[in-house]
């Protein structure tokens, strides 16, 4: 398609090519990945979906960057979290939303810059890994 092209030339090639993106499952340059689908540039990989540059990484999807992470959602750069979803430079989050440049936080929500916070609520360091044992008893995590 060179040159210049029609409205209904462009949507209906593009509609192909996204056809043709939604159905392609292969990994690229990944190793050691099992039961994965669209992951690219990682390593020992296992059940996640769309995850680029990561590593041990499960149940992750749409994320890059990340390691050590478990069962989260359109992170970046994450390390260690479990059951996170959208958060960006973080490490040792627990079930949180939209943290950033955050670690040790449990069930937080929009904490940017933050350490050692449950429910959004700080906590001294001790205090805190007493609490989230505690938690993690009652919720079976």
């Amino acid at each position: 398609m060179n040159g210049p092209v029609k409205a209904t030339e462009f949507e209906e090639a593009f509609a192909r090519l996204a056809r043709a993106h939604a159905g392609a499952v292969a990994n690229v340059r990944c190793i050691a990945c099992e039961r994965c689908e669209r992951c690219t540039d990682s390593t020992f990989l296992r059940d996640c979906t769309n995850v680029a540059r990561s590593h041990y990484c499960t149940g992750c999807s749409d994320s890059s960057e990340c390691s050590h992470t478990a069962h989260s959602k359109r992170c970046i750069g994450c390390s260690h979290c479990e059951r996170c979803e959208d958060c960006v430079r973080s490490a040792y989050l627990v079930r949180c939303v939209g943290c950033s440049n955050s670690t040790y936080c449990f069930g937080c929500v929009g904490l940017v810059g933050k350490d050692f916070h449950i429910l959004n609520q700080p906590y001294e360091r001790q205090a805190w890994f007493d609490k989230v044992a505690e938690l993690r008893r009652e919720l079976r995590y």
